[in-house]
């Protein structure tokens, strides 16, 4: 399955996630895999956080939502060396709530006005895509794991 935005292609290949790689025509950005693309929203969720304001909420806010986004991608390590199909949907379940809390938390952080909406909806969408891919790769992920017990 292939999906386009922003000139971009993203290829889901159905075997495993770890081979799921970003593919970009035409364009000077570099191809990365996924896990690349998880720390890389990491950083940019942390660097968000730094910049919410020095309050107790702030503060409480900036530190959940690091906690969350980098969680993801640490998770996102353990799914690579799992050690069967059902310890493979197991981590990246794990990954995929982790993202869900960090997309609330950026919810949040808009709806609270505690940092510009021009800062937040780009990450937002970030956040939605990986979401997108990672609940693709543990649908084909668990209905393979089905055929393979049916034959």
């Amino acid at each position: 399955m292939i999906i386009e935005r922003c000139g971009i292609r993203y290829r889901f290949c159905t075997r495993l996630v770890r081979s799921l790689r970003l593919v970009v025509r035409d364009c000077d950005v570099t191809s990365y895999g996924l896990e690349d693309r998880l720390v890389r929203f990491g950083a940019i969720a942390c660097q968000l956080g730094d910049r919410l304001p020095r309050t107790p909420l702030g503060q409480h806010t900036a530190l959940q939502l690091a906690r969350s986004s980098t969680s993801t991608f640490a998770n996102y390590g353990e799914v690579q060396s799992a050690e069967s199909r059902r310890d493979f949907i197991h981590k990246l379940g794990i990954c995929l709530k982790e993202l869900r809390e960090t997309r609330t938390w950026l919810k949040f952080i808009k709806r609270m006005a505690l940092s510009p909406v021009e800062s937040v909806d780009p990450t937002l969408q970030e956040c939605d895509e990986l979401l997108a891919i990672l609940a693709t790769s543990l649908r084909t992920a668990r209905r393979n794991g089905r055929r393979s017990k049916d034959h």
